[in-house]
């Protein structure tokens, strides 16, 4: 064995055992519990692994009560989850909205077959004959969201990536003038899940009430059923005090969502456990203003309905009328059934999704529960673990070896080999992927900078024809590599 070969080994050991001490933490479910200690333990019975939460808020219904409880943390400092910690609840704020519209419609005050453009004038587009039941039901043959520019998209891509506020800048302005401009395409009638039809039913009842979607809310739903814990933020100033933190299943923090155009879809909304059982509560008996929403109406397929803004969903012999969300660090379930007259509500501050805690504390089968959670974002992100990790040693290595090659080669190789892995400790799921991968990946890197570093001094500085080119190239890539870092990590 070489002496080169001889030391990379070294100096891979050395840095993968610095790994080891610097590898992704993903958050794990805490041993604290508040409020009723036996729905607490049938929640972590219901979640048995525990990697990827930090956190959870849970209540449950049952014969006309309400339990809640809280598990693990609220933030990376330890604090405690409780039943009145906020938390982001995302696309459950749809099932709000559609409530809103059934108790609209019960007050006389519009129709469900009422025209987008009768109840918001100020829409003059295309989109202003489709109607409010369509909106609700996401029927409506509408995109998922706006269309933007090149621009705009790049900056929604951006925040993903930098775990920003995807929303941020984007007001009622921003969904009236998307009614002015799209089309119902040819699937209208069909269930396609929207953000933006949602959003414009919620700003098209508070324009006929004369008053913001907030407001509306607050008066027609959450006031009556004491929900007073339950806050539509528009803004940063208006985020709840002793919120709960998002982040990553892998463990990276993210920024709270807040905006005022997708507020009715579920940009902005925070809500409790307490709350939301008193939302199920009242929903489930029938007494809660807009109960009627949750009724089934339109067929998505052979196992779900929907209604205003509530889906029915049959798993197996249980048939569970119930909503999830989704934002950048939280997920949320809301979901009763009937028949048992049972009721569940799970709130998460990670990305790693409830729906089979709330299926499984409503009786359904683990299996068949487990089924309920999409598997394509927590393989996106081990993927992306895996990829980032091992990408830049590989790279280095070989860059290493070429027959020709230059000192600044050697250097913008090297950079984005650590650029890579600092990509990978960020932006991977690490809930999903082995931690200790990532030591590997970096004793990869450093074993390319000491083969590297053998051939440093008998390499020219630049070897190209166009030196000034080569340089400029090599200096553009690493500051591109730098900055990369520097915003996932900032």
């Amino acid at each position: 064995m070489s002496r080169a070969t001889v030391t990379a080994l070294v100096v891979a050991l050395i840095a993968g055992l610095v790994g080891v001490a610097l590898m992704p933490r993903a958050p794990r479910l805490g041993a604290q519990t508040t409020g009723d200690r036996d729905l607490a333990a049938a929640a972590r019975s219901a979640a048995p692994d525990p990697s990827g939460h930090r956190g959870l808020a849970v209540a449950l219904v049952e014969n006309g009560r309400i339990r809640t409880a809280g598990l693990g943390d609220r933030d990376p400092a330890g604090r405690p989850v409780e039943p009145g910690t906020p938390f982001e609840i995302g696309s459950v704020a749809k099932a709000l909205t559609g409530m809103l519209l059934a108790d609209q419609v019960a007050a006389g005050v519009v129709g469900p077959d009422d025209r987008l453009g009768a109840t918001w004038p100020e829409v003059a587009g295309p989109a202003r004959d489709v109607t409010l039941a369509e909106l609700a039901s996401h029927r409506a043959g509408l995109p998922r969201l706006a269309p933007g520019s090149p621009l705009g998209w790049a900056r929604i891509l951006w925040s993903n990536v930098s775990g920003g506020n995807p929303y941020a800048g984007q007001g009622v302005d921003t969904i009236r003038g998307a009614a002015d401009r799209v089309s119902p395409d040819d699937d209208r009638g069909e269930v396609h899940y929207s953000n933006l039809g949602p959003s414009m039913l919620g700003h098209a009842l508070a324009a006929k009430a004369g008053v913001a979607y907030p407001e509306l809310l607050r008066a027609r739903v959450l006031g009556p059923l004491g929900m007073t814990a339950t806050v539509v933020a528009t803004r940063d100033d208006d985020l709840p005090a002793g919120r709960a933190q998002g982040s990553r299943a892998g463990g990276r923090p993210l920024d709270p969502w807040a905006g005022s155009g997708y507020a009715p879809a579920g940009a902005g909304p925070w809500s409790t456990a307490e709350d939301l059982g008193l939302l199920l509560a009242a929903t489930l008996a029938g007494t809660g203003p807009g109960a009627d929403a949750a009724t089934a109406r339109f067929r998505e397929d052979d196992d779900t309905r929907i209604g205003y803004g509530w889906f029915t969903t049959r798993h197996g012999d249980h048939e569970v009328v119930w909503h999830n969300g989704a934002t950048g660090g939280f997920r949320s379930y809301v979901g009763f059934e009937r028949a048992t007259g049972r009721a569940v509500v799970v709130l998460g501050n990670t990305d790693k999704g409830v729906e089979p805690i709330g299926l499984r504390l409503l009786g359904v089968p683990q299996k068949t529960a487990d089924s309920a959670t999409s598997v394509v974002l927590p393989w996106i992100g081990a993927g992306l673990a895996v990829a980032f990790t091992f990408l830049g040693g590989v790279s280095l290595l070989g860059t290493a070896r070429r027959r020709r090659l230059d000192q600044v080669t050697v250097l913008a190789a090297a950079v984005w080999a650590f650029a890579y892995l600092g990509l990978g400790h960020q932006l991977g799921d690490w809930s999903v992927v082995p931690a200790w991968l990532w030591p590997l990946g970096a004793g990869l890197s450093a074993a390319g900078v000491a083969v590297a570093a053998t051939r440093w001094r008998a390499l020219p500085l630049v070897d190209a024809r166009v030196p000034w080119r080569r340089l400029l190239s090599v200096a553009s890539s690493v500051v591109a590599a730098v900055l990369a870092v520097v915003a996932v990590a900032g």
